[in-house]
């Protein structure tokens, strides 16, 4: 999935910053598989800090550098799978988080700082969400918050810390006109590995080969479908062409939104869920193309609405405790919980930002800028230009 996003991510930027947009997902790969062996596997799923039902952290020391997983399942976390599966499962969730980031501030970014940044966002704000979600002493999980493969641990902390990048980083100098697009077929080739990918991050959260997980499977497929042609048929009410740009992005919106949803809502509910993500995300994008925010890849449109799209919309479908059958509890908590993780991830994301930018400057120059980060970071070219 995540050099999927790499392909979809970098084919939407302009040509100048299409291998630094590719190789900030890979070395996100890189990077979070040694924090999350060393210490984040420990904060997110260690021996939870807090009192029983409001956990707020793992112990960092308790499964510090991989000790204490190993085949063993894991009654708690895992019970159906080898503990060390379940962990390195996981760590594809905190790797692709970060990654998704990228998009927002994508074409004017040291590459040192975003190294920095994307490590103090493992450890300060996904590993805390993804305690309070899954780990069984979590707050959010003992609130009864129902997020079956990230879409509030991954998506909506992703899409809100995409949101605090913009407004932090501010606009890309000289993005007058239209944008430049580095390849349309690599976007529709990483939108492909990200729908492939998906069945395993949403279906596999079953950790069992089991109803739930083809439930999941057959969900997510659906849904999938269903916004890809709602975000063209929308184009096409307003007047736009279909085009491969917009099939891929609205197929990725309709995939975040199911992922909260996958394993509790039945067919119909995962073609309205995709639906309306589609409408929503479509919507979000046109309001901030008429705003100054320069989201370059609209993450927080795309990843960070459609996560909420999907949060409030499984509270409404799961059965058995969705609003649809007359249950209110789940619902008004995962309307908290929206408030909650929006306010941790945006605030706490802005900060970081700010740290960071303290210790290795953020922002490139306006002459590294202009000659594209491809060349004035990793002096490699696209186009077979180089630095002497």
């Amino acid at each position: 999935m995540t050099p999927g996003l790499a392909f979809f991510y970098g084919g939407m930027v302009d040509p100048r910053n299409i291998i630094s947009t590719i190789l900030q997902s890979f070395m996100a790969m890189g990077l979070m598989s040694i924090i999350w062996m060393v210490v984040g596997f420990s904060l997110a799923f260690g021996d939870s800090i807090g009192g029983p039902g409001t956990g707020l952290i793992g112990n960092p020391m308790t499964y510090f550098m991989f000790n204490n997983v190993g085949a063993a399942p894991n009654p708690d976390l895992g019970p159906t799978i080898p503990f060390a599966l379940f962990a390195i499962f996981q760590l594809k969730f905190a790797i692709i988080t970060p990654a998704l980031i990228t998009g927002s501030f994508a074409g004017r970014v040291r590459f040192r700082a975003y190294m920095l940044f994307i490590s103090l966002f493992t450890v300060f704000i996904y590993a805390p969400l993804a305690h309070w979600t899954w780990d069984p002493n979590g707050i959010l999980h003992n609130w009864g918050v129902l997020d079956f493969a990230g879409g509030t641990v991954v998506h909506m902390s992703a899409g809100f810390a995409a949101l605090a990048g913009a407004m932090f980083l501010g606009k890309r100098n000289d993005i007058e006109g239209p944008e430049r697009r580095a390849n349309i077929p690599f976007v529709m080739l990483g939108a492909g590995m990200l729908w492939f990918g998906w069945f395993g991050f949403n279906a596999g959260s079953a950790l069992a080969a089991s109803s739930t997980a083809v439930l999941a499977l057959v969900n997510t497929n659906t849904a999938s479908a269903a916004a890809m042609l709602a975000w063209i048929m929308l184009d096409g009410a307003r007047g736009h062409k279909p085009s491969g740009l917009g099939a891929a992005i609205g197929l990725v919106v309709g995939l975040v939104a199911i992922t909260p949803a996958a394993g509790y809502v039945g067919i119909g509910a995962s073609i309205f869920i995709g639906v309306a993500a589609a409408v929503v995300s479509n919507y979000a994008i046109t309001l901030r193309s008429r705003t100054a925010l320069d989201d370059t890849l609209d993450v927080f449109p795309a990843h960070g609405m459609g996560g909420i799209v999907g949060m409030i919309l499984t509270g409404v479908f799961a059965r058995g405790v969705g609003l649809i059958n007359g249950e209110t509890k789940t619902f008004l908590y995962h309307l908290l919980a929206l408030v909650v993780v929006s306010v941790f991830t945006f605030g706490g994301s802005y900060l970081l930002y700010w740290i960071t930018d303290k210790i290795v400057p953020l922002r490139v120059s306006k002459e590294a800028e202009k000659v594209g980060l491809d060349i004035s970071q990793h002096n490699e070219s696209y186009g077979f230009l180089y630095m002497d």
